[in-house]
């Protein structure tokens, strides 16, 4: 286990030995077409570089700038777990997922269910999704007396977030009145939208979201920061892990910076090998939505139909999500015998935080017998290793992220080494990678269908009028 050059921190490590030509032959990267874009990953590491900070890269300078809002948001955490039992997120997108996976990670596995007394903090939820079904079934298991809301949306427009904001605002009138909007945390732009207007107006404690900081890129801040602290999670921890993931970046060199590796193998994937699809795979249960964060990271950032210079791509790599060993049953079968156009990230834990050791029984069944002894921990790594050589003998790409232990450090190396991994991999592809046109399309044509008479919403609803009618024989 290597560790942090400064801070002696435990560091992850990426193996990309069975992504080679070297181990799995003709279907595999040579080294040589590496070393052939050297000159090019460097050009893309400078532009990150040269423009941290500026534009929509503030993400970067999160692990930096932040000392002030860490004190307060670890202020504000403690009275919540003070005075409120429940805990809910209403955001969705960024603001949802980048939660989520952190809590899953860092915290009991069943933390809601835990008694107070062996909780950090308050019971924890997400809201992330507007099923009518969700909303009312919320309301089985929290007392809006004592829940706090955080409202996270950069727009204060988001119709998924207002629409639960204006649902639960009014449950609080109705429930407390006078009062109610001490239950209210908003985090939001500082400058422009609709929820800075209405935290002003109520009186909202208020965190914010740097202007130059993008919903997908969120989770080092406020976004993922509050709702962290609130459940007990050592933030600092997070953030001083992505400054190290960081000082690993600032090489130019492909085959020294960890994420600049990551984005040009996956380049030479999307636009060479045909590996439009990568399965990331993680075998911990505490990495779970760590996946689904990043599928939400690259696909938004990656998938673009035209470059910076408006000349038509349509680029990208389609993200998926596996959770070892459950997928390990089923979907390898598609992964080692279907077609070449995968590539597959396999998320290792070195030393899991818990061992739990199997029982000695079923003594008359030899292929059960010889699991008593072990641990679950030996079998999760033995399966882990027999996918990975399974991907390796069918000539399969299959790379490796290992976390040395899941923690606090670690997460924020892994959230901050997709980040710039994501960044890089826009440079090589040369579009933006910070933008989302084609969610905006969904948002506006949504809008359009409910009503909103806004000039450019009514313009949508009358193009819409006119998309081609749904066949009968089509529908059975």
């Amino acid at each position: 286990m290597e560790n942090c050059k400064h801070c002696m921190a435990p560091q992850i490590s990426l193996d990309v030995n069975n992504m080679m030509a070297d181990a799995i032959g003709e279907k595999g990267v040579n080294a040589a077409r590496v070393d052939a874009l050297a000159e090019v990953a460097a050009k893309a590491a400078k532009a990150v570089e040269s423009n941290r900070g500026t534009g929509w890269l503030g993400w970067t300078e999160l692990p930096y700038n932040q000392d002030e809002i860490v004190a307060d948001i670890e202020e504000t955490a403690q009275m919540i777990r003070n005075e409120f039992d429940a805990f809910v997120v209403l955001g969705i997108g960024g603001s949802a997922l980048g939660p989520i996976a952190v809590q899953q990670a860092l915290n009991h596995l069943h933390y809601n269910e835990l008694p107070d007394g062996k909780r950090p903090g308050p019971r924890f939820y997400v809201e992330d999704n507007i099923d009518p079904e969700r909303m009312a079934s919320l309301f089985d298991v929290i007392d809006v007396k004592k829940t706090c809301f955080n409202v996270i949306t950069k727009s204060g427009a988001t119709a998924e977030t207002m629409s639960q904001y204006l649902i639960l605002s009014t449950a609080l009138k109705n429930a407390i009145g006078e009062g109610w909007q001490k239950h209210i945390i908003a985090t939001t732009d500082c400058e422009k939208g609709n929820l800075i207007k209405l935290a002003h107006q109520e009186g909202f404690k208020l965190f914010y979201i740097p202007s130059s900081v993008g919903g997908r890129f969120s989770e080092l801040s406020p976004v993922g920061l509050l709702p962290a602290a609130v459940c007990g999670i050592d933030i600092r921890g997070m953030l001083h892990g992505a400054k190290c993931m960081d000082g690993r970046c600032k090489s130019e060199n492909v085959w020294e910076n960890p994420a600049l590796l990551e984005a040009v193998l996956q380049y030479i994937c999307m636009q060479e090998k045909g590996a439009n699809i990568q399965v990331v795979m993680p075998y911990a249960d505490s990495l779970k939505y760590m996946a689904d964060w990043f599928c939400q990271l690259w696909a938004e950032s990656l998938g673009k139909n035209v470059t910076r210079d408006g000349a038509p791509c349509n680029v990208g790599q389609t993200p998926t999500k596996a959770l070892g060993v459950t997928d390990q049953h089923s979907q390898l079968q598609l992964y080692t015998e279907g077609p070449y156009d995968k590539v597959v990230t396999l998320m290792k834990v070195g030393s899991f935080r818990e061992t739990t050791e199997i029982p000695h029984g079923c003594e008359q069944f030899a292929d059960v017998a010889f699991l008593g002894g072990k641990t679950l921990n030996q079998l999760i790594e033995a399966e882990r290793q027999g996918t990975e050589y399974a991907l390796y003998k069918a000539g399969r790409m299959c790379q490796t992220i290992t976390l040395p232990v899941v923690n606090a450090q670690t997460i924020g190396q892994l959230i901050y080494f997709f980040e710039m991994a994501t960044a890089y991999a826009g440079e090589l592809l040369n579009i933006d990678a910070f933008n989302q046109p084609g969610v905006e399309e969904s948002k506006i044509a949504s809008y359009a269908v409910l009503g909103n008479e806004n000039e450019k919403y009514a313009k949508k609803r009358e193009e819409m009028q006119h998309k081609a009618e749904r066949k009968k024989q089509y529908i059975l």
